[in-house]
């Protein structure tokens, strides 16, 4: 149907509890339960030694560079792939208000951490959300475009992320 080219809503199994696709307003939103509190899950996103550890999905481990959750700074890393194939990637952090939430703008770089002008940057806002001993996690990416939005999707954001974040309990429940 055409209301399913523009907005699509996905139920997932946990970690991830939901996946929202809004076309017309080129934002991905992924909704997330992780079993720690949520100064933990911030320690997680702010030390980039832990976070390179879940950032990427299985098959592509993320290693940061450069990373500090601060306003202003820039976050570069590189996703390698099984053949050894490195992927780019860079963040300006434009918002923390810790340990609830940051923003970011989050684009692709080429070997050297240049940005690459011609791939899509999102406008990122990370927040979480006390539940108990649980942290709700809500994952907002807003892209200049429905074409750039839907690039991503064509490039396997959706399924890179749940994989990715599919990680995090483990983890956590290992580094408590």
């Amino acid at each position: 149907s055409i209301e399913s080219t523009y907005y699509s809503r996905r139920r997932i199994d946990m970690p991830v509890t939901d996946i929202i696709t809004d076309l017309d307003n080129r934002t991905l939103t992924i909704l997330a339960t992780f079993a720690a509190p949520v100064e933990r899950v911030w320690e997680l996103y702010a030390d980039p030694r832990q976070l390179e550890l879940v950032w990427g999905p299985p098959s592509h481990p993320a290693t940061f560079v450069a990373h500090s959750l601060t306003v202003g700074s820039r976050t570069v890393y590189y996703m390698t792939g099984p053949d050894g194939e490195r992927f780019a990637g860079w963040w300006r952090v434009t918002a923390v208000d810790e340990p609830l939430s940051f923003a970011f703008d989050d684009g692709f770089a080429d070997a050297d951490f240049n940005d690459v002008p011609d791939l899509p940057v999102s406008h990122n806002v990370y927040s979480f959300e006390r539940d108990g001993d649980q942290t709700k996690a809500r994952f907002v990416a807003t892209y200049d475009s429905a074409d750039d939005l839907q690039k991503v999707l064509d490039m396997g954001v959706e399924e890179g992320t749940r994989l990715a974040l599919g990680q995090v309990d483990a983890y956590l429940a290992q580094h408590p």
